[in-house]
């Protein structure tokens, strides 16, 4: 009986290792593939109706600790400091953070050169923080969600090369998996997509053709690494969120919203985006709240938007840089923690926003030379409603409580 269950199981094994054996050679981690896998496909339940594998969660308790990091935008190296700047990982990139809660706001893809590695790098962390009771939960972004519908504007060179070593190594693991017996043939990973591209220099093509075949809904890298994220998310007190959300977003439903663009994502929804993704006044495109002038952010709105969230009180944002660092406007009620780090962006030095409990707020930073502008800032940021007391915390951390 024991050896015709390990026969039975055999092209199981097979496959996982030849995963496992791309994952590596495109990431250079090794992430042995889950020993259970879900049977059910994202298309069919038991009963035969269409589905999703597993409702999103949308609200969490509050944890011991909370740390929000903002859009890393393809830069693995600042997004390695971002989790050291918070004590999260140590110098060999292990999981050092304990039971902490971390939520990564979106816009991983995108004007930088290391995205793969990145999603590959976020997964690892993943699983080293679960085995200690933490979590990491990623958001979607506005570019996200623009990569998942073919939309390549900030795409660099380095990335559309990432994507076709990707494509390489996994038609690979494909054609190793068809020379298994007891193993369903792989499907052809670039089926429907067009060889060239007009108005695309033909050098671009290849690029082109393994990102669309990666992310497009239903594909091997949005499936695994972007259909879980989440859209909208409440962890306790506090509203996290790429680009922000307005009162009809709310009425329409948080775990609505997490759980349509999930299943687009999985390809069971067409080739676009819900609605409410799209638009500048959409979830991952809003800016209202996200000016780094604060007379110019819509405070009221905010308000009420929150009103309609029991608990919350305050919203937290990315998407829209902040040239002067994490800050908050609206009496504290609006956060803006996207501060451009990436090189692709402004090259900003990273920092990170630590919520302990309900209320205690602080900003760690990298940039020592922050003290002083937050000192000289003081009073008009109390003016404006940031209403915030600095204290220095470490050599290059700043702590700002409410």
């Amino acid at each position: 009986m024991e050896e015709d269950s390990t026969c039975r199981d055999l092209p199981l094994l097979v496959s996982s290792f030849i995963d496992t054996f791309v994952d590596f050679s495109v990431s250079g981690l090794f992430l042995p593939q889950p020993q259970n896998p879900n049977p059910i496909s994202p298309h069919e339940s038991p009963d035969g109706t269409s589905t999703s594998l597993h409702p999103l969660q949308t609200r969490y308790p509050s944890p011991d600790r909370l740390v929000a990091i903002g859009d890393l935008h393809g830069d693995l190296h600042k997004s390695k400091q971002a989790f050291r700047l918070a004590g999260l990982i140590d110098a060999s990139d292990r999981w050092i953070g304990g039971n902490a809660t971390i939520v990564q706001v979106g816009d991983v893809l995108d004007r930088g050169n290391d995205e793969l590695k990145i999603l590959y790098f976020l997964e690892k962390l993943k699983r080293e923080a679960s085995k200690c009771g933490g979590s990491i939960i990623i958001m979607n972004g506005n570019h996200e969600i623009m990569n998942i519908e073919g939309d390549f504007r900030y795409v660099t060179q380095s990335g559309l090369d990432e994507f076709k070593v990707w494509a390489d190594w996994f038609r690979i693991g494909n054609s190793m998996k068809s020379l298994c017996d007891g193993l369903e043939k792989p499907k052809d990973i670039f089926e429907g997509i067009p060889l060239v591209f007009r108005g695309i220099k033909k050098e671009f093509h290849d690029g082109f053709r393994a990102r669309i075949a990666a992310l497009r809904p239903q594909g091997p890298i949005s499936s695994r690494f972007l259909s879980g994220n989440v859209t909208v998310l409440v962890v306790g007190e506090s509203v996290f969120v790429h680009g922000g959300l307005l009162q009809n977003h709310v009425y329409y439903g948080l775990e609505r919203i997490n759980e349509e663009v999930r299943d687009w994502i999985n390809g069971l929804r067409g080739r676009f985006s819900p609605s409410f993704m799209r638009g500048r006044d959409s979830v991952v495109w809003l800016r209202r709240f996200s000016d780094e002038l604060a007379k110019n952010c819509d405070c009221s709105t905010l308000e009420h938007v929150l009103a309609t969230i029991p608990g919350a009180k305050r919203m937290i944002m990315g998407h829209t840089i902040q040239g002067s660092g994490i800050n908050a406007v609206c009496e504290n009620r609006a956060i803006r923690i996207d501060v451009g780090m990436s090189k692709g962006c402004i090259d900003g030095l990273p920092e990170v926003l630590e919520i302990s409990g309900n209320s205690g707020l602080r900003v760690l930073t990298s940039n020592p030379l922050y003290q002083k502008r937050y000192e000289s800032q003081l009073k008009e940021d109390r003016k404006e409603g940031l209403g915030l007391l600095l204290q220095e915390h470490g050599p290059n951390q700043i702590e700002v409580k409410a």
